[in-house]
């Protein structure tokens, strides 16, 4: 409703991607993200299959498999928004990806589309994660707004 208001986003937030339930990355299923060692963020359990730009910046990488895109904001923070746990698997069938690399990208603008039911129905977790990939060289940490959100409320405030 109030679309307007996205585009003046803080450098030291990271938007909720979608609506759904912010969780903390250590409560997500899978070891990889849960245990640190893809940087620090937040997941998202998605109601709705809309994804949008956590931050502003350019669209870096694209999975050939589509789960999963890379932005480099605007301060060089390597942000990875991964659709789902083992979703590699699915070759992208059940994904949509709305920008190509090198376009550049507001907070809270739709980025990418992904099929909630056929995830549940291939047995993968719909959880999303939202990384900084390079957060240790930064040395930087978050601070992780669990609960319900919509797309583009805040969802983890990002400290030096």
């Amino acid at each position: 409703m109030f679309g307007f208001l996205k585009n003046h986003h803080n450098n030291n937030e990271l938007l909720s991607v979608s609506d759904g339930k912010i969780v903390n990355l250590s409560d997500v299923n899978d070891p990889v993200f849960n245990t640190g060692i893809m940087g620090i963020g937040y997941g998202i359990v998605p109601t709705d299959g809309t994804v949008y730009a956590p931050v502003s910046g350019k669209i870096s990488m694209i999975a050939d498999t589509k789960h999963g895109l890379g932005i480099t904001s605007h301060d060089d923070l390597e942000i990875l928004v991964h659709m789902g746990i083992d979703t590699v698997e699915l070759k992208g069938k059940p994904f949509d990806i709305l920008v190509k690399i090198g376009d550049e990208v507001e907070a809270g603008q739709k980025i990418a589309l992904m099929n909630l039911d056929d995830i549940k129905k291939s047995g993968k977790d719909i959880t999303t994660m939202v990384v900084i990939t390079n957060s240790s060289d930064k040395g930087l940490s978050v601070s992780v707004k669990s609960g319900q959100r919509s797309n583009g409320e805040l969802a983890a405030t990002i400290k030096l």
